[in-house]
């Protein structure tokens, strides 16, 4: 696998974030609700690792084209995604959302109901002893999955336990401005500063890429996102 270069200059991610304005100031509606989700959330002293509002948007616009009823979410933070989500389902639709911090759940719950999602029930627990105790009878449709990364493996497995045949598995930070596909960056005595404080995260990625290459019961692509939160993006994957 060649070396990717990751540090990307200050320019280029400045357009990347111009990009992504300009085209969502055509796509992408004001919302309140959702401008003062973050606004609490913040206030409330959550970190600013939301989903951009073009995923957010994705996301919305994906639970509607596949008639989502079930959603499932492991990692909710302030339920920015969730009332994403949220808006893409029925009346009768139903969305879990899996978060281990109370607080974060408090904030979640509260962005929840003033965005006036009242089909979302926010789980506080570890996310891999939740997904272990789901059952399969009544599968999801859409599982959204934006946790720590070092558990990427094992939730991937429980998603695609508890998701419908052809149901869809969204595996968010996939790409971690090329980190991912950088052999240099696990080896020892690298300088380089990275956002994530250690490589375990993009070994937990790597991890994943390897067993997707031998399962015979997804297939999946990633989908690299250049935008607002910078040079990401997210595996897609569809249960056969």
């Amino acid at each position: 696998m060649a070396s990717t270069i990751v540090e990307i200059p200050r320019e280029v991610l400045e357009t990347f974030a111009k990009s992504d304005q300009y085209h969502n100031s055509f796509l992408i509606r004001p919302d309140e609700k959702l401008e003062r989700a973050l606004e609490h959330s913040a206030e409330s002293g959550l970190p600013d690792i939301s989903v951009s509002p073009s995923l957010g948007k994705f996301l919305k616009l994906l639970a509607l084209s596949i008639g989502a009823k079930r959603v499932l979410e492991v990692g909710t933070l302030g339920g920015y995604s969730t009332i994403w989500m949220g808006q893409g389902l029925p009346e009768d639709g139903e969305l879990i959302a899996l978060e281990i911090s109370e607080a974060n759940a408090k904030v979640a719950r509260e962005n929840l109901a003033r965005a006036g999602i009242h089909n979302a029930r926010v789980v506080v627990r570890d996310a891999k002893e939740t997904l272990a105790s789901l059952p399969t009878e009544n599968p999801f449709d859409l599982v959204f999955i934006d946790a720590d990364k070092e558990s990427y493996p094992t939730y991937f497995l429980e998603a695609k336990r508890l998701v419908r045949k052809r149901g869809i598995i969204i595996v968010d930070n996939f790409v971690q401005c090329g980190r991912v596909a950088d052999e240099s960056f696990s080896r020892p005595g690298t300088s380089r500063q990275f956002e994530y404080p250690t490589d375990s995260t993009v070994g937990a990625v790597r991890t994943l890429l390897r067993m997707l290459k031998e399962d015979m019961e997804v297939e999946a692509t990633t989908v690299a996102v250049a935008d607002v939160k910078g040079y990401d993006g997210f595996l897609y994957a569809v249960k056969l």
